[in-house]
This record gives structure tokens, C-alpha cells and sequence, in this order.
């Protein structure tokens, strides 16, 4: 029974220690009014991040968009920085995506054109 507990403990541990640092919930910065709370999380041997929450100048709404996938697959490559895809909601395009991580906070940038044209956001770790 002592080895099954410490088998289990130390899979806890090695899960917990093998966790990505975006991993969490974070805050958008506002695009067209509106901003969410996305869960970045593992896929596959990447990173997604999933729309958990929406907000507007009013409070918490239900966005049709809460469910839906705006980071994909974000690979990383070293030094904090991932490189994936990024969707736009708010013109459900799609772009080249890279992120930085930085302490509690994440630069996310969407381009096209091959990467001539870029707009980018910092997010903030909610959690």
C-alpha cells in the first residue's frame, strides 16, 4: 500500500513539475469593447487557449464566442516564446501567432503577409 501511495505521489509531482508556465487564465486586452478570460492549456504536445469567459462595457455577457478556440497550437521554441496560430473573433480570421511570456504577462501577436503586418496584444494572468 506504501508504494502504491508514493507511485501516486510522485506522479503528482511529475505532472505538476512537467506543467507549462502559460498554463492558466488570462485576460485579453480589449478588442471592439469587448475582452475575455482564455484558458491556455495543453493540446496534444501543444498549447490552446480557449475562450472561458466574456466581458464588455456592461460586465460578464455571453458571447457566442465563449467555447471556441483562440490560441492554436502553440509550439514552444525556447525562451519563453511559442509560435502557432492566433483567430480573430471579431473578423474570424485567422493568423501566424507567436506569444512571449514574461512574469505574469503574455504578448500575443497575429500577423499576415508573412509577418509583414502585425497587431499584437499583452495579456494578463488572471490565475
Amino acid at each position: 500500500m506504501k508504494k502504491l501511495a508514493l507511485a501516486a505521489a510522485l506522479t503528482l509531482v511529475a505532472g505538476a513539475a512537467f506543467a507549462d508556465p502559460v498554463e492558466g487564465i488570462w485576460k485579453t486586452q480589449p478588442d471592439d469593447g469587448a475582452y475575455a478570460h482564455v484558458k491556455l492549456a495543453p493540446c496534444g504536445s501543444n498549447i490552446c487557449g480557449t475562450i472561458a469567459r466574456t466581458f464588455n462595457g456592461s460586465g460578464e455577457y455571453d458571447s457566442p464566442n465563449k467555447g471556441k478556440q483562440l490560441v492554436r497550437n502553440m509550439k514552444a521554441v525556447g525562451g519563453g516564446s511559442y509560435e502557432g496560430k492566433v483567430w480573430r473573433p471579431s473578423n474570424d480570421k485567422i493568423y501566424i501567432g507567436k506569444m512571449q511570456l514574461n512574469g505574469n504577462k503574455i504578448k500575443l501577436k497575429g500577423c499576415v503577409a508573412g509577418g509583414l503586418i502585425c497587431s499584437s496584444q499583452t495579456w494578463t494572468r488572471v490565475k
